[in-house]
């Protein structure tokens, strides 16, 4: 009886997965099973069931009419189940489990990573997922628990979020271009400046000071650059003047590595947010991790705590 429910409820599992993702690749990645294995689930459901649940191509998946009726029914009750765990972990408070979680790639590395990884020591029975893009990822269906995002967070109803504060960004460059081509005394002098620009999507993306004065368009990035650490070793180089949050380059400024041009002050620009999909119960392992940053980040961020204040 065990066996025939495990079957079934991997058979439910495989064949809900394969509608939502539109292939059986996908659904045996969530699942942590072969194609193969993925699509004789569903083939062992149908064969029981009496019934043909999926037209397969070899492109594409889509339901038949009675597929797409048994797939109503199962994601409900696949989604009892879930709050049923969720639920009873909840009431153990027992952290456990893998928290797969989603970071920015060097936001993450320097600033969210250190702060999770001491939860493993005081934790024993939880395990990471760690995984960086500076993309947004679908947390639902790429099974994510928890996210960071730089920027708009978006509006989606399946995801809850929680503000852990404001990045702030500054105007800044190395002594030694500062000294070959002196500090520009106004956000109009950049012009005649070498600038470096973020890239993302083949496009220079635009220093907020620009935008918040109206100076945009007078203004074109003579380098651009697609990673943050690398435009922030760029500035180091001295190859220009670069718009960088304070998160990236507090260390370099306190070292003098790095001025800070007095032309703006430093900028909020975007938010930092902690996503994770909606459910009834915030499941321990991840509550644990948000409440975690949340008290790291506020009421001020180790770094901007350590900013440099203007004599």
């Amino acid at each position: 009886m065990t066996s025939n429910l495990h079957s079934h409820l991997q058979g439910i599992s495989a064949f809900v997965h394969a509608v939502e993702t539109g292939s059986f690749t996908a659904a045996a990645s969530r699942m942590g099973l072969s194609k193969s294995a993925a699509g004789k689930c569903v083939a062992r459901l149908e064969t029981r069931l009496g019934v043909k649940l999926l037209h397969r191509t070899t492109r594409s998946l889509s339901t038949t009419v009675e597929g797409q009726a048994y797939y109503e029914s199962c994601r409900k009750i696949l989604e009892e189940l879930n709050a049923a765990e969720t639920l009873l972990a909840a009431r153990t408070s027992r952290v456990s489990g893998t928290l797969r979680i989603n970071l920015p790639v060097s936001f993450g590395r320097l600033r969210v990573l250190p702060i999770l990884t001491p939860l493993t020591r005081a934790h024993a029975d939880l395990d990471l997922d760690v995984t960086f893009t500076d993309r947004h990822v679908d947390l639902v269906e790429e099974g994510v628990d928890l996210a960071i995002r730089l920027g708009d967070p978006g509006d989606h109803a399946s995801l809850v979020g929680r503000r852990l504060g404001m990045q702030r960004s500054v105007i800044c460059a190395s002594p030694d271009y500062l000294q070959r081509h002196g500090m520009p005394a106004s956000l109009d002098e950049l012009r005649n400046h070498d600038c470096l620009a973020f890239g993302k999507d083949g496009q220079p993306l635009a220093w907020p000071h620009l935008a918040a004065k109206g100076t945009l368009q007078k203004v074109r990035p003579r380098h651009i650059v697609s990673h943050g650490e690398a435009l922030r070793d760029a500035a180091l180089h001295g190859m220009g003047l670069a718009c960088l949050a304070t998160w990236l380059v507090v260390d370099d400024v306190l070292a003098g590595r790095l001025e800070v041009v007095p032309i703006a002050p430093p900028l909020e620009d975007f938010p930092i947010s902690a996503l994770w999909p909606r459910s009834r119960v915030l499941a321990p392992k991840v509550r644990v991790a948000v409440d975690a940053l949340f008290a790291a980040f506020q009421p001020v961020p180790s770094w901007d705590r350590d900013w440099p204040r203007p004599e």
